[in-house]
């Protein structure tokens, strides 16, 4: 890859500009949703870390797919509020690039920890007897730091392969955020190679993992029409709808973002599908995967308990003051 000989040394971002009296109510919702998603994800990674009896695959997983999820959110939602508040925001050369990375990096990562928590899932609910010996901790640190360290490989060549192209302008990148389809809309050269490395690198990134997340629920459904007890059957029908729900959610907008990186979609489509994996689902995956299970449930509850028992504990008599006399 040769050094970037681009006369574009910034570029803007539209959003929603054409939606100009929209914006204001588009901004307070997506700001209340951001910091839900913030909230939300760190209060599992926090209540994981701090109860001990959660110190187990399944909720390690979920731990990471908090971290990404909040990770994710951020490297779009700041700079896209941003966009929201002003008639022509820009972004530099170097920040577009360094935003595009980390959506690459995190959109990756999550991908592959979602086919491993379904790996999981399936180990534990099809063999329940041999889980502790085909999870362990040393497989499930091989997941986890494989889903990463992918991540980052995935997110280090594309980005440098599309830094390496010329932009000749102009620079308004009709998006939300810099991903790596709308950029590639404002490169001045051939493209031809790396859309077949997208498209490549999509099948393998994406629909590989979501077919054995397909497959391990396959599995999954049958184990479970097998089950002797009604309410157990319809507790786990309920959980596998709402895990396949948001991964469907996930993987089925990306694809479409990304296996056509130059699509016939209209910009606005782009945008709504944009939204879909990274606003709705780093909101919805907090509350499917942990809010919904007993244990966090519990976890948060005792944690919230002894906050108030320190609380309670330190100031004893400033809780309640009575009135002074007049």
């Amino acid at each position: 890859m040769g050094q970037n000989d681009s006369s574009v040394v910034e570029f803007i971002l539209l959003g929603f500009s054409h939606l100009h009296e929209l914006q204001v109510h588009m901004f307070g919702a997506f700001l209340v949703i951001y910091l839900v998603t913030l909230t939300g994800n760190a209060t599992i990674v926090t209540v994981i870390f701090l109860d001990h009896s959660l110190h187990i695959p399944m909720y390690l997983f979920l731990q990471n797919l908090s971290v990404v999820e909040a990770s994710f959110s951020t490297a779009i939602m700041p700079e896209m509020l941003v966009v929201l508040t002003r008639e022509k925001a820009t972004i530099s050369f170097g920040g577009c690039f360094a935003q595009m990375y980390f959506i690459l990096l995190f959109g990756g990562t999550e991908c592959f920890l979602l086919g491993a928590m379904a790996y999981d899932q399936f180990a534990a609910i099809c063999h329940p007897l041999t889980y502790p010996v085909i999870m362990s901790k040393r497989i499930f640190v091989k997941l986890v730091m494989s889903s990463w360290v992918l991540g980052i490989m995935t997110a280090t060549v594309e980005v440098t392969w599309v830094f390496s192209f010329p932009f000749c302008g102009p620079s308004k990148i009709n998006h939300i955020s810099c991903e790596t389809p709308a950029v590639l809309e404002l490169v001045c050269a051939d493209t031809f190679l790396f859309e077949v490395y997208s498209f490549t690198g999509t099948m393998l990134i994406v629909m590989i993992p979501f077919l054995l997340i397909l497959l391990s629920y396959t599995r999954i459904l049958f184990t479970i029409l097998r089950m002797p007890s009604t309410t157990g059957r319809q507790k786990a029908f309920s959980t596998c709808a709402s895990h396949l729900t948001s991964v469907t959610l996930f993987y089925g907008t990306a694809c479409m973002s990304y296996l056509q990186p130059k699509s016939k979609y209209s910009p606005d489509t782009k945008k709504l599908m944009s939204l879909a994996y990274s606003l709705l689902t780093p909101l919805l995956n907090p509350l499917i995967y942990s809010l919904r299970n007993k244990e966090i449930k519990r976890a948060v509850i005792k944690l919230c308990q002894r906050k108030v028992i320190l609380l309670l504990a330190e100031k004893p008599f400033e809780i309640w003051k009575p009135p002074k006399e007049m």
